[in-house]
């Protein structure tokens, strides 16, 4: 896709989006079944089932899944996405490369060890290995521009208020 079919393809959507502002309002969901043998649960994932269960770092055997990566490959997924969208819009060619996500965490928090132990990810760094056409500045710029509509960024910067409901 190129910059021209990029506009052709949102500018309908974004013409309803500014007329009819509700309908710019997309519901996500995510939903998983606990497995009644074991601490994990089964996550309908958008191409299959993943099983997320502890940590090696929090009892498990590193087997399943971690919920903290899947956090990660989430913003990873909506960077890379982003990223190649703000290259498509600037005419930046992307010859390939890499989004990196690196998080860290302090078990001691999540296992009760210490209760002044921050518990959840506390540093996060998102790293853009790109080969493209594009100089140094307006690499820059599509970074910059990436950071500022990838959704999960945003997200995690400016969390969303959270509900917590038992059905």
């Amino acid at each position: 896709m190129n910059a021209d079919e990029l506009r052709a393809v949102q500018a309908p959507l974004k013409q309803l989006y500014r007329d009819q502002p509700d309908a710019a309002r997309v519901a996500a969901h995510a939903e998983g079944s606990l497995d009644p043998n074991d601490i994990a649960i089964v996550v309908d994932a958008w191409h299959g089932k993943v099983t997320a269960g502890l940590h090696k770092a929090g009892g498990g055997s590193g087997a399943l899944a971690c919920s903290a990566d899947m956090l990660l490959e989430a913003l990873v997924g909506c960077a890379g996405v982003t990223l190649r969208a703000v290259a498509t819009a600037m005419g930046v060619t992307i010859r390939g490369g890499k989004v990196i996500a690196e998080g860290m965490w302090d078990a001691r928090g999540t296992l009760g060890v210490d209760r002044s132990a921050p518990i959840g990810l506390t540093e996060i760094t998102v790293r853009f290995e790109v080969d493209c056409d594009a100089d140094a500045a307006k690499l820059e710029r599509m970074i910059q521009t990436t950071e500022r509509y990838c959704v999960i960024l945003q997200t995690l910067k400016s969390p969303p208020r959270i509900e917590m409901k038992i059905a």
